[in-house]
């Protein structure tokens, strides 16, 4: 199977069910933004300060994949081999995100991102599911998105906030708070 078909040479791309859209296109917005914060949750996977967290990381990328799949599909199209959203891909980040942060330190102020390679690393993919959650939201307003793809992204966007704090924490790396100046 050869990778590039010259199909999109032109600026196009295909959705699920065949439709032909311009790769600007909110929806190829919403999933390439999907498909980027999978990537990041990659590198966070791969680092060895992570190893025991590498499953659990490993699982979160195949939820973004099953997401960006569903954001794939032309709209008022289905496919019995996309597999669902559940609720309870919701209920795991926040069962993670309560079991994390129970022995952090009290947030007293915002803090700045970075003080390890790593905890800025978890920031980054942060921003970017930010991102993703913000296109899946203009692409809702224009379109039919299930919802709970909406409330995964803002989860897994606290998850990855609390990450970074855990990780710091583990490290022994001082968070740095924002002081605003005047």
């Amino acid at each position: 199977m050869k990778i590039y078909t010259r199909s999109g040479d032109k600026g196009q791309t295909s959705l699920l069910g065949g439709k032909r859209v311009s790769k600007s296109d909110l929806r190829i917005e919403a999933y390439g933004n999907v498909d980027e914060l999978n990537a990041y949750i990659g590198l966070l996977r791969d680092h060895k300060e992570n190893a025991t967290r590498a499953g659990y990381l490993t699982e979160i990328q195949n939820q973004l994949f099953t997401i960006g799949s569903h954001l794939a599909v032309e709209p008022g199209k289905s496919f019995d081999y996309i597999p669902e959203i559940k609720e309870s891909f919701i209920d795991s980040l926040e069962k993670t995100i309560d079991y994390m942060n129970e022995n952090l330190p009290e947030m007293k102020n915002f803090v700045l991102p970075g003080g390890h390679l790593l905890v800025s690393w978890c920031h980054v993919a942060r921003c970017v599911c930010r991102r993703a959650e913000r296109s899946v939201i203009t692409l809702s307003e224009k379109q039919k998105i299930d919802e709970i793809i909406i409330r995964y992204l803002n989860r897994l966007s606290d998850y990855l906030f609390v990450l970074s704090r855990k990780i710091a924490n583990d490290l022994n790396v001082k968070e740095v708070p924002w002081k605003p100046r005047d």
